[in-house]
């Protein structure tokens, strides 16, 4: 009976002070807020490096840029502790767990250190008189030994995973093209960040490009099939968006996944062979969200030496064109056949 009691007080306890130990909360809403504290500082800061090279404002590449940068763990960390609904003082000393973590290990050593950080800190939160001192100690303290102990060892662990990855797509463009293409984009469709991802990996180069395009193909192809449900809201919500919207959907009926996912094979191959589009990091599991996947494509391109008309083509014709063209046949098809019914892609916008 004591072992019993004491498991139930246990089980409160977490409960009291918020903390769950579930995939929902670490591998879907962490990694989804991180990926929006990097939306709001690497990402954007790349975005207004690439508008101040092509037309030569300074604000953007001079001041703006080098900033983001540096604020980049510590936005990443309080985006997570804000996910993991952290109380104030946890949250805002995440910011000094963050720039370590980051520094150490990397995006992935920022995410580590900060999830400790963050759970140790609902433990200890308002349980002495000095709260004000101890937890933000206890916080920051339990994150930087974190950062210490695991970043580099996990930073290097995801840049060999990607560097195997890049290499591999590199020997193998057509297997690999088409397999990164296909998983990027599922991940991008399911409630995982896919920006995170590729971020974590230091996913660049062709296995970036290829990546890309299975984004491009989830949401452009998304937004195309289900536009007599959804109209053009729905093709701008999910075509500049995210295609996650279509998740509910996918689950009463995940044929109507087969279309989008079969462009992204498709089409992937062709980006690592005939096209060879490159992308950045932080670029490759965006897709068409915010056009944060083209201005990534450019940034690569350039710094490749092949930007230009030719490049320009080749982004409106894998990112938009081709995607609209196989999805709408693709879908046809599973229409005809009764695979996809009328209705099965209405959004609830």
């Amino acid at each position: 009976m004591g072992k019993i009691k004491k498991k139930r007080t246990l089980k409160k306890f977490l409960k009291d002070k918020n903390i769950e130990f579930s995939v929902q909360r670490y591998l879907i809403d962490a990694l989804s807020y991180m990926a929006l504290g990097l939306f709001s500082s690497l990402l954007i800061g790349t975005i207004f490096n690439t508008v101040g090279e092509k037309f030569g404002i300074t604000l953007f590449t001079d001041v703006i840029n080098p900033l983001a940068k540096q604020v980049t763990g510590p936005s990443i960390a309080i985006a997570i502790a804000y996910g993991l609904q952290a109380p104030p003082l946890v949250m805002f000393s995440c910011a000094l767990v963050g720039a370590c973590g980051n520094e150490l290990g990397g995006p992935v050593g920022a995410f580590i250190a900060t999830i400790f950080a963050v759970e140790c800190g609902k433990i200890i939160s308002k349980e002495t008189k000095i709260d004000k001192l101890v937890t933000p100690a206890v916080t920051i303290l339990i994150g930087v030994l974190t950062a210490l102990f695991t970043g580099p060892a996990v930073s290097t662990f995801m840049n060999s995973f990607g560097n195997l990855i890049m290499r591999s797509t590199e020997m193998q463009p057509i297997l690999m093209g088409s397999l990164v293409s296909v998983l990027v984009g599922i991940a991008l469709t399911l409630p995982i960040s896919s920006a995170a991802i590729c971020i974590m990996l230091n996913l660049s180069g062709l296995a970036g490009g290829a990546a890309t395009v299975g984004c491009c193909c989830q949401m452009i192809g998304f937004a195309v099939m289900s536009y007599k449900e959804n109209g053009i809201g729905g093709l701008f919500a999910q075509g500049l968006g995210t295609s996650m919207l279509q998740m509910p959907n996918i689950i009463k009926n995940w044929k109507i996944w087969i279309p989008p996912t079969l462009a992204s094979a498709i089409i992937g191959p062709l980006s690592t062979t005939i096209f060879k589009l490159e992308n950045i990091p932080i670029g490759a599991g965006m897709g068409t969200s915010g056009l944060v996947g083209q201005f990534g494509t450019v940034t690569a391109m350039k710094a490749a030496g092949k930007g230009g008309v030719k490049m320009l083509i080749s982004i409106l014709l894998l990112h938009f064109i081709l995607p609209t063209i196989i999805t709408l046949a693709i879908a046809k098809v599973m229409r005809l056949k009764k695979l996809i019914k009328p209705g099965d892609l209405k959004l609830d916008i």
